[in-house]
């Protein structure tokens, strides 16, 4: 099992040679795709601990995919994968106030990468106990839509600006001074709504003040948004997969400290004996999930900024309990014992990463069996799209169809900063 990939024109260097070489390489969509292909491929051989394969509920999960996909778009036409389409939930668009408001424009754009970047940051998972009810619209929301919504009203009260006067923005100054109180109040947290990583969520908030600061070549005046300039300054195009490697290197340490290479805090990044590679990096399974999810979010806002995000397609799907879910609740993904289902796990045990891997890897074929049926390309429906009509909704659905609450089939302990 190597690191290279014949058909991405990169080849690994044959020992990893450096701690740097690993940890650009451990940055990259490349490396989290191939990893978690040798994953599966131990999978495939059953020779993992935790699960085995049935490839043939593949097509099961592909159906279920499309019929989702239809009812929400029956023309296809679908949007990227992003935090924007969480701010719409219900059918009521909540984001065209906020573009309205900021005057449309560079400076719309800019307000939207604000919200963005904060919202997916508090965007790991709430539990199943937690709801956010929107005083405007009466609305009980819960998990991912409950979390952006409640970002996007705390947002617009000016929850993470220094400047009462301009409450729709995000400055370095508000979010060190962010603590676990504010964060409970604004998304209603109490001992009948508890909230997973409440603490972590505060934690990673004030990391990201710290590194706003302390990274102006990124984020040129210590706004979140400062990156969509020091982008554009380089060109009006730029690649998924560069835009991914910004994030993992201008936000590293806002991440609690976990795997570390060379002193380089690596994120979301954990071990696995079937993951492969050589040289530091060897048996390290990259996953990226929330840094994924942002690059994905930022599509849209960048694009209103005037900077263009090609090859959306290098990055990969997102582990995460619903893709993860929906793999297991099909029978794609087989635990070999009940105690994967019926344990509470935390997300660094080997059961954890494994699945995560496995995820990677199968929505990429969930991917080519979906276009197979629709009798359309890559370039057509990108994974983007499919992750959007798609597989997080069907995620969702066959949750609930199965569990009370619609919680993950496979129970992982939240710190509110991975999963």
């Amino acid at each position: 099992m190597s690191d290279s990939d014949p058909h991405s024109g990169f080849i690994a260097p044959a020992a990893a040679a450096d701690n740097d070489t690993a940890v650009n390489y451990l940055r990259t969509p490349l490396a989290i795709r191939v990893r978690a292909a040798n994953v599966l491929e131990a999978g495939m051989l059953g020779e993992l601990r935790h699960f085995t394969i049935d490839r043939n509920r593949v097509d099961v999960v592909a159906d279920r995919v499309i019929a989702v996909t239809r009812e929400a778009y029956p023309a296809l036409r679908i949007p990227v994968h992003g935090r924007l389409g969480h701010f719409r939930v219900g059918k009521i668009d909540r984001v065209t106030p906020i573009v309205d408001v900021a005057g449309g424009g560079q400076a719309a754009a800019e307000a939207l990468i604000d919200l963005v970047v904060v919202s997916v940051l508090l965007d790991a998972g709430a539990g199943d106990a937690w709801r956010y009810r929107e005083a405007a619209t009466g609305q009980a929301l819960e998990r991912s839509e409950g979390l952006a919504v409640a970002s996007l009203r705390a947002f617009e009260a000016g929850a993470f600006s220094a400047d009462s006067l301009l409450p729709m923005r995000v400055d370095a100054a508000a979010l060190r001074g962010v603590e676990e109180g504010d964060l409970a109040r604004a998304f209603q947290v109490s001992k009948d709504n508890p909230l997973v990583g409440l603490g972590g969520r505060a934690a990673l908030l004030r990391r990201l003040g710290d590194v706003i600061d302390a990274n102006p070549a990124l984020f040129p005046g210590g706004r979140p948004s400062g990156m969509l300039h020091a982008l554009k300054a380089r060109g009006t195009e730029l690649r998924a997969a560069d835009l991914l490697h910004e994030l993992l290197v201008g936000l590293s340490e806002i991440w609690p400290g976990r795997t570390s290479l060379g002193g380089v805090n690596l994120g979301d990044v954990w071990y696995h004996g079937a993951a492969g590679g050589s040289g530091p990096s060897t048996g390290l399974m990259p996953f990226h999930k929330l840094s994924q999810w942002l690059a994905y979010s930022l599509f849209e806002p960048l694009e209103l900024g005037g900077l263009h995000v090609v090859q959306p397609g290098a990055l990969t799907g997102l582990p995460e309990y619903r893709n993860g879910g929906l793999l297991v609740d099909l029978g794609v993904i087989v635990p070999r014992y009940d105690r994967v289902t019926r344990e509470v796990h935390q997300v660094g045990d080997e059961v954890v990463v494994e699945w995560r891997a496995l995820t990677v890897a199968l929505l990429d074929w969930v991917a080519d069996a979906v276009r197979q049926k629709l009798e359309v390309s890559a370039e057509q429906l990108p994974l983007a799209r499919i992750l959007e009509g798609g597989t997080w909704a069907a995620g969702r659905q066959v949750a609930r169809e199965r569990r009370a609450g619609g919680g993950s089939p496979i129970r992982v302990e939240s710190d509110g900063t991975v999963f």
